[in-house]
């Protein structure tokens, strides 16, 4: 496939229903979808916004926020955006209204099957998949040391653990690699129902343990574990310190994201 068609893919497979999936008290606004996760946190998204004017993509920020700031569980939100969307007064006018833009990332999709190749690890570390709760804290407390986000800790276990016993999150696998039995890099794959599409997310590594292709093995390893999922693509949403190793990998940079935070 080329980047054309893996872009077109990633927008009318992802970018609908699926990628609301788990979030709760999801509707319907105009083009955009709203949704609230567990605990309160919002979610903005939409296939597209087709080509509005300045004064109507306002109004739909105005109404968003409206929305969000009536719900008293929400103290924050994203919307998610695109930089392929053709939209160029929305940064501004999502800034006018108290967004806040985050980090730009690549938008990685490729094949399953060319990047489930086997990738030699070094000396002394083993892959494996896990689901003991044990397991879950150690992977999760080595990804918080790498994220700087130790506060999310026990809430991303729980979220975690969660979802392993969830009927419909079928084929989610956690993966880490680990020395000495203490984990050095990790990551999940999540196959998204009735698409073609597996996400891998979470990706981390240690530091010291970067550079010698652990990481590359690891998303080898969730690629296999998406081909036994029946899917044949996998997407990621990539900073600039994976990306040029999902690139090695095999996949390819078909657009970007940026999110605007709303907070209270």
């Amino acid at each position: 496939m080329d980047d054309a068609s893996l872009l077109a893919a990633y927008d009318e497979q992802l970018r609908t229903d699926a990628e609301m999936r788990s979030l709760l008290d999801v509707e319907r606004h105009g083009p955009l979808l709203w949704g609230t996760f567990a605990g309160g946190r919002g979610f903005v998204s939409y296939r597209s916004l087709g080509s509005p004017t300045d004064a109507e993509l306002e109004r739909l920020i105005v109404e968003t926020v409206a929305h969000y700031e009536a719900d008293p569980r929400t103290a924050e939100f994203e919307w998610k955006t695109r930089g392929h969307d053709g939209v160029p007064a929305l940064d501004a006018l999502l800034r006018k209204h108290r967004f806040v833009a985050g980090e730009v990332e690549s938008v990685m999709v490729g094949e399953a099957t060319s990047i489930a190749t086997d990738i030699p690890v070094p000396e002394g570390v083993s892959l494996r998949r896990v689901t003991s709760r044990e397991d879950v804290v150690a992977m999760v407390t080595m990804q918080a040391s790498v994220f700087g986000d130790p506060e999310t800790i026990e809430e991303h276990v729980d979220s975690i653990l969660q979802r392993l016993t969830d009927p419909d999150a079928v084929g989610l696998e956690l993966w880490v690699a680990e020395v000495e039995g203490r984990p050095v890099s990790a990551g999940r794959v999540d196959p998204v129902p009735d698409t073609d599409f597996a996400g891998i997310w979470g990706g981390a590594t240690l530091p010291e343990w970067r550079g010698k292709g652990i990481y590359r093995a690891l998303t080898a390893k969730r690629a296999q574990a998406a081909l036994r999922a029946g899917k044949t693509l996998i997407n990621s949403d990539s900073t600039e310190f994976s990306r040029p190793i999902l690139e090695r990998s095999g996949f390819r940079r078909v657009t970007t994201t940026t999110p605007y935070i709303w907070r209270r």
